[in-house]
C-alpha cells in the first residue's frame, strides 16, 4: 500500500518563514502546501485534503484568528488541527487563539525540534480522532442499513445475492477520499448445484458494477464449520493464505496491497486496497453486516420451508375434498388458476392473486362430510339429497375455522355458491355482501363446472360456456355474477380457455 503522505498547510506572509517551513517538513516526508496569506489559506484548505495547519496570527487582511475561527466553523474542517505561530507572549493573545479553536501554541523564532514533535504528536491525534469518526459514521450506516433491511424483509421473495450487493455497496469505496473503504470487492457463493460462483465488484461512474470471474479460489477461503474472518496489512502479506490469493488476483491484473476476508460455508467476502491499515474494527464491521445478511437468508429459507408445508397441506386437503366427486384433481387446479387470472384482471395485489390461487383450492373441502353415495349418485339429485349438498359451504367454513391464514380460503368455502342477485345459498347474500374472493371464485367454478361433464348434462365447449355465462340460458344468468368480474371475464375468456385446455388432464 502506497503510504499516506500527510499534507501540512503552512500559512505565512514571509516568503523565508515559508521556505524554512516547506524544507523543513519535506525533508521529513511531509508533502507541504503553502499560502502568504488568510484567503490564500482559506481556497487551498477547500481544494486539498489537509492534515494539519500551520499559521502564523500576524498576517494583513485576514489575521490568524480569524482564519482559525473559519477553519474551525466549517463541518468539513473542524478537525483538521491548528498549530499558531506567534512571536506574541502575552498570555491575552493566546486565550484568543484558543478562543478562536487552535490546538496548539509554537513561539517565533521557531525551534524545528519542537515544530516536528508537535507535528507528529498533534497529526497522531488526528489519525486517531478520523478512526473514531470514521466508527461512528459505519455505526451509523450500519443502523441505516439494517432498519432498512428489516423494513424491506420480504422473506418469500428474498435473494441472497441481492442481499449481498447491498452489503458490498455498504462498504466499497465510492470517492477518492474515502480511504477507509476498500476499492475492491470479490464475493464467493454456492449455487443450487452446490458449486461456488465468485464475483468482482467495482464501484465506478456512481454504478456498482458485478462481475462473474472465471476462477476458481482456494479452498482456504470456504470456512467449514464455523466462520472466520481475518485481516492482512501491508507486513502480513508474506503469509501464505495470503500468497495463493495474491497470484489469483495477479492473473486478474489485481494488485492487492492489504486484504480482510470473512469465509463461511455459504458466504465468503474479500476486501482489498483500504487506503489505510485495516484494524480489527474493520473487521469486526464487515462481519456484523455478513452476519445480519446470514440471519436473514436463514430466516428466509425458514419462512419459506414453512410456506412450502402450509401449501402442500392445503393442496392435500383439498385433493381429500374431491376424493368422492365425480371431478378429477385437476378441477381445482384449475379453478385456482382462474381465480388469480381474474383477481389479476380486476387489478387486485399480487398478495391477493396469489393467496386465492391457492386457498381457492379449498373452495369445496366441506364436501368430506357429505355422503359418499350422494356425491358419486349417477342421476339427478333428489330434493332431500340436493339440501344436503347445499351443507357443504357451511361444513366447510367450520372445518376452516377462524384461523387468519385461512380467512379467504374460509370466505370462499362458504359464500362461492352465493348470487350477486341474491339467489344463491346457504346465506342468500347479495352484491357486496358477498366476499369479493367468493364472487370471484363463483363465476370461475361456474365456468369450470360447463367445461366437464356431469351425470345430468355432457360437457361444453368454450363458447357454449362463455356464451351461457354472457348472456344466459335460463338456468345460469349474468345477474348470477358480479358485474366487475364478468367484464374481467369476457376481457380474459381466450385465457380462461388455455387454463382448461393445459390443465384438463
Amino acid at each position: 500500500m502506497k503510504p499516506n503522505i500527510p499534507k501540512i498547510l503552512c500559512v505565512d506572509d514571509e516568503p523565508l518563514n515559508l521556505k524554512l517551513l516547506d524544507k523543513l517538513l519535506v525533508s521529513n516526508n511531509y508533502e507541504v502546501i503553502k499560502a502568504e496569506d488568510g484567503e490564500s489559506a482559506l481556497k487551498a484548505i477547500e481544494k486539498n485534503a489537509v492534515d494539519l495547519v500551520l499559521l502564523d496570527v500576524m498576517m494583513p487582511k485576514i489575521d490568524g484568528f480569524e482564519v482559525c475561527r473559519r477553519i474551525k466553523g466549517n463541518e468539513r474542517f473542524r478537525t483538521i488541527p491548528v498549530v499558531m505561530l506567534t512571536a506574541l507572549a502575552a498570555k491575552e493573545e493566546r486565550i484568543k487563539g484558543i478562543e478562536a479553536g487552535a490546538e496548539d501554541f509554537i513561539s517565533k523564532p521557531i525551534d524545528q525540534g519542537e515544530v516536528l514533535a508537535r507535528v507528529k504528536m498533534l497529526l497522531k491525534m488526528k489519525t486517531m480522532n478520523d478512526r473514531l469518526h470514521h466508527a461512528y459514521e459505519k455505526i451509523n450506516n450500519m443502523t441505516t442499513f439494517g432498519e432498512a433491511s428489516i423494513s424491506s424483509f420480504d422473506p418469500l421473495n428474498f435473494s441472497f445475492l441481492s442481499k449481498v450487493d447491498a452489503i458490498v455497496n455498504q462498504i466499497i469505496r465510492k470517492t477518492a477520499d474515502a480511504l477507509d473503504k476498500p476499492q475492491l470487492v470479490i464475493v464467493g457463493l454456492p449455487d443450487e448445484h452446490q458449486t461456488w460462483q465468485w464475483y468482482q465488484y467495482e464501484y465506478m461512474l456512481n454504478t456498482l458494477n458485478r462481475t462473474l470471474l472465471n476462477v476458481a479460489f482456494p479452498q482456504c477461503l470456504r470456512a467449514t464449520g464455523n466462520s472466520k474472518i481475518i485481516f492482512y496489512n501491508e507486513n502480513d502479506l508474506d503469509h501464505a493464505e495470503c500468497q495463493v490469493c495474491i497470484k489469483i488476483l495477479a492473473s486478474l491484473s489485481i494488485t492487492v496491497s492489504n486484504m480482510a476476508c470473512y469465509s463461511s460455508e455459504a458466504l465468503t467476502i474479500f476486501t482489498s486496497n483500504y487506503g489505510r491499515e485495516i484494524t480489527h474494527y474493520d473487521a469486526s464491521a464487515l462481519n456484523n453486516l455478513v452476519m445480519q445478511s446470514l440471519f436473514m437468508k436463514s430466516l428466509a429459507d425458514q419462512i419459506r420451508e414453512t410456506e412450502s408445508a402450509f401449501e402442500y397441506t392445503v393442496s392435500a386437503l383439498a385433493r381429500a375434498s374431491e376424493v368422492n366427486d365425480e371431478d378429477t384433481g385437476n378441477h381445482i387446479l384449475r379453478v385456482g388458476e382462474y381465480c388469480a387470472l381474474l383477481a389479476g384482471k380486476l387489478g387486485l395485489p399480487d398478495k391477493f392473486v396469489s393467496t386465492i390461487r391457492l386457498q381457492a383450492l379449498m373452495h369445496d373441502v366441506g364436501k368430506i362430510h357429505i355422503p359418499p353415495d350422494i356425491l358419486k349418485k349417477p342421476g339427478k339429485f333428489t330434493d332431500e339429497e340436493f339440501a344436503q349438498i347445499k351443507q357443504h359451504p357451511l361444513y366447510g367454513a367450520k372445518i376452516l375455522g377462524s384461523h387468519p391464514r385461512l380467512t379467504m380460503a374460509a370466505e370462499i368455502a362458504l359464500s362461492h355458491h352465493e348470487r350477486w342477485d341474491g339467489g344463491g345459498y346457504p346465506n342468500h347474500l347479495t352484491g357486496e355482501q358477498i366476499p369479493l374472493a367468493a364472487r370471484i371464485m363463483n363465476l370461475a367454478d361456474q365456468y369450470d363446472a360447463m367445461r366437464n361433464a356431469r351425470c345430468y348434462k355432457p360437457a361444453f365447449d368454450h363458447a357454449t360456456t362463455c356464451g351461457i355465462i354472457i348472456e344466459g340460458d335460463g338456468r345460469t344468468m349474468p345477474s348470477h355474477f358480479d358485474p366487475q368480474a364478468l367484464a374481467a371475464f369476457k376481457e380474459s375468456a381466450s385465457e380462461f380457455e388455455a387454463i382448461y385446455e393445459r390443465l384438463k388432464g
